[in-house]
């Protein structure tokens, strides 16, 4: 299917994506939920111990944006052959990308997080959950990659299936395996971990036997599984390689927010998590506006149409501001109920309102970057858009660090740089943008 640049070709993208998205971080608050339950110190764990699991995840889920790019591109240029050589290839480096991350995280890891840490309690469990978590990144990874392949080639409707399976595997484990429930031991935060890996394994089964049974699918030339020829791996890694480290050092920077958010104290640690799974569930509408847009600048370049590219995103963001000045309405007016779906405790609830109230601002910042971000990926400029991340999370850190650190400041404060971040990320993706320099490059 190819791409069109209007507003209903646009939706018809995105809200498979939306609602993909929404069963998939619905698993994030109802996991951060369940925690909550078991106290601050967890709570606050799954934040460290998450995220940790996250930036290393952000490779594959870089890579993975690469692929989705290359098969957009080639989707567009009605190569359909060649997209189940790109698949295939996808699916040798993210086994071996499981493996050499699973190794790391066995015995590297824990070594790295002493050294940050200053609670005990939060390293001892955020240590458990890694133990536990790093048996997921296999089907993790190979989810992604048919993840890529169906946005690729735009037929995003059935990750509202995948997704949805997931999260309903996960929220049934989740309340099994932490609480103990139907004869099965309590196991706490080694069992939300646990949760997880089975539901992507199982996600991982439905895709096989949707992409075996469905009759389309063999156009595109899928499982083959030929000898890895290195030459195709020339292009996929052009592109994919700088937004493999892009999405590292974002979320690797949210990691060393965390960490900085950690000197404030166990309390404001545990409202941040708390304020991390209700934002991320917030982002939703424009991280599926952002994927899609993504598949369709590449898509449409694919075809020929480069003169199209400015007024698609355009368009795009009209759609992410609006989303977002639609949902934002829930978080400005009902924070305290918000905050109290999350945790019983009074303090943490005190705590966690006023940064529900900052990422309020952040969502408008986070609109307009991300979306003007993904754009500017789409174009196969990867390189570009990594050396514009690098120095927007440069002035995140060291903003955050002075906050917090040299200042002295409370965690709203610290968590402001939210907003010059994305801010920063738009502005440099729309200079060069502008300046038409994407329009002659090739993938």
């Amino acid at each position: 299917m190819q791409a069109e640049n209007t507003y209903r070709s646009i939706w018809r993208v995105t809200y498979p994506i939306v609602i993909g998205l929404m069963a998939q971080n619905l698993m994030v608050v109802i996991d951060t939920a369940f925690l909550g339950r078991l106290g601050e110190i967890t709570l606050g764990a799954s934040a460290i111990g998450g995220i940790f699991y996250l930036c290393l995840v952000m490779l594959g889920a870089g890579f993975a944006v690469g692929v989705q790019i290359v098969i957009g591109r080639r989707n567009g240029e009605s190569k359909y052959r060649q997209i189940g050589s790109v698949f295939d290839h996808a699916v040798y480096f993210m086994a071996a990308l499981a493996l050499g991350l699973f190794l790391f995280l066995s015995y590297i890891a824990p070594f790295f997080l002493s050294w940050f840490l200053k609670s005990e309690g939060v390293l001892a469990e955020s240590l458990v959950f890694l133990d536990y978590r790093r048996f997921g990144f296999l089907f993790g990874f190979l989810v992604l990659t048919f993840n890529s392949f169906y946005i690729g080639i735009t037929r995003t409707r059935l990750l509202i299936v995948s997704t949805s399976i997931m999260a309903a595997t996960n929220i049934f484990l989740d309340y099994t395996l932490i609480f103990g429930h139907f004869g099965m031991p309590a196991l706490g935060i080694a069992g939300a971990a646990m949760a997880t890996n089975i539901a992507e394994a199982v996600t991982f089964l439905f895709f096989i036997i949707w992409s075996l049974k469905n009759k389309t699918l063999p156009s595109y030339r899928l499982f083959r599984f030929h000898r890895p020829n290195w030459l195709q791996y020339k292009p996929l890694l052009k592109v994919a390689v700088p937004v493999m480290f892009q999405y590292f050092l974002s979320f690797a920077a949210w990691f060393v927010f965390f960490m900085v958010i950690e000197q404030i104290g166990e309390t404001a640690l545990a409202a941040s998590n708390i304020t991390r799974s209700f934002y991320m569930l917030l982002m939703i509408p424009v991280w599926g506006l952002s994927s899609a847009t993504n598949t369709l600048v590449s898509n449409i370049i694919g075809q020929g149409r480069s003169d199209e590219v400015i007024p698609l995103i355009k368009k795009v963001l009209v759609i992410g501001l609006l989303s977002t000045l639609v949902i934002v309405q829930v978080n400005l007016f009902m924070p305290g109920q918000i905050a109290a779906f999350f945790t019983h405790e009074a303090h943490l609830v005190e705590a966690t309102i006023p940064l529900l109230r900052v990422i309020s601002m952040a969502l408008f910042a986070f609109s307009f970057g991300m979306i003007l971000f993904s754009g500017l990926s789409g174009t196969g400029k990867t390189l570009v858009a990594l050396i514009i991340e690098i120095l927007s999370i440069t002035f995140y850190l060291v903003s955050a660090y002075i906050l917090a650190v040299v200042l002295d400041g409370s965690a709203p404060m610290v968590w402001f740089v939210e907003v010059i971040y994305f801010t920063i990320l738009g502005l440099g993706s729309l200079a060069y943008l502008r300046t038409g320099k994407w329009k002659v490059y090739s993938i």
